[in-house]
């Protein structure tokens, strides 16, 4: 049994799934990889995609229908990918933004991919003040994070958690990219692995083969603390996590 916190699923709404007929194809290869409840997490405020808390509850409820129809078994929780941006937490007030199966205690926040808001740790920061445990996701894929890990590691250790990519661990997204995910698994900068899976063919449900991954280069505590995160996470639990450390530059050893 697995659960994946990250997917885009819902259909119609971001540049996941297209239709339901989409939607239904990805669930199926989800329930063959083990999985049995996935967060849709839509893009929010990402400068395309605005997805708002009404819009993603009609459509989680609508494709949980579709599931029952075809004999699919599998559960849509509600979630959000929110695109960090400075009026996130005065727009904690309004309706729009959506926490983790609406329990109040996570949110997905993405960042861009070149680099980190000058303002992020504030911001990160308050949310926590708000009662909100922010979840960076795919940190793996920022530029400026790979450059300068103990940016990632200062907002660890203020609080927030990490989500990594499957791909990512797996070295679909190629070796650098798989050995940086190592170093944030290493070092406790890495709380969860998610699929992002939107689409059965070029990003499709990888978790059974990440988390195999897992086992292998950390062994299996490591993997089921991490599968056990995600079924904390979506019922309002606080989950595992060990101190962060930061990544220590290897040394290159050279003849002279």
């Amino acid at each position: 049994m697995m659960i994946d916190i990250h997917s885009h699923i819902l259909p119609g709404i971001d540049d996941g799934a297209k239709s339901v007929e989409d939607s239904l194809a990805m669930a199926r290869q989800a329930a063959e990889q083990g999985i049995t409840k996935i967060v849709a997490t839509p893009h929010n405020k990402n400068g395309t995609y605005d997805n708002g808390r009404g819009v993603i509850l009609n459509e989680v409820q609508l494709l949980n229908e579709s599931l029952q129809q075809e004999g699919i078994d599998l559960e849509i929780l509600p979630g959000q990918e929110n695109r960090i941006y400075g009026e996130l937490v005065d727009d904690l007030q309004g309706d729009e933004l959506l926490t983790v199966n609406q329990k109040g205690l996570y949110m997905l926040i993405e960042f861009p991919s070149s680099h980190l808001p000058r303002y992020a740790n504030k911001l990160l920061f308050d949310l926590q003040v708000k009662g909100i445990i922010p979840i960076i996701v795919h940190p793996e894929r920022n530029r400026e994070i790979m450059e300068n890990p103990e940016r990632l590691y200062k907002l660890i250790k203020e609080g927030a958690l990490s989500q990594l990519t499957g791909k990512s661990v797996t070295g679909e997204m190629g070796k650098k990219i798989q050995k940086f995910s190592f170093d944030l698994i290493q070092y406790n900068l890495a709380h969860f692995i998610a699929s992002d899976a939107h689409n059965t063919i070029n990003r499709p449900f990888d978790l059974r083969d990440a988390m195999e991954t897992v086992g292998k280069e950390f062994g299996n505590s490591t993997r089921y603390m991490l599968q056990e995160n995600a079924e904390d996470m979506i019922v309002g639990r606080m989950v595992a996590k060990e101190l962060p450390e930061k990544i220590k530059k290897k040394k290159i050893l050279g003849l002279f």
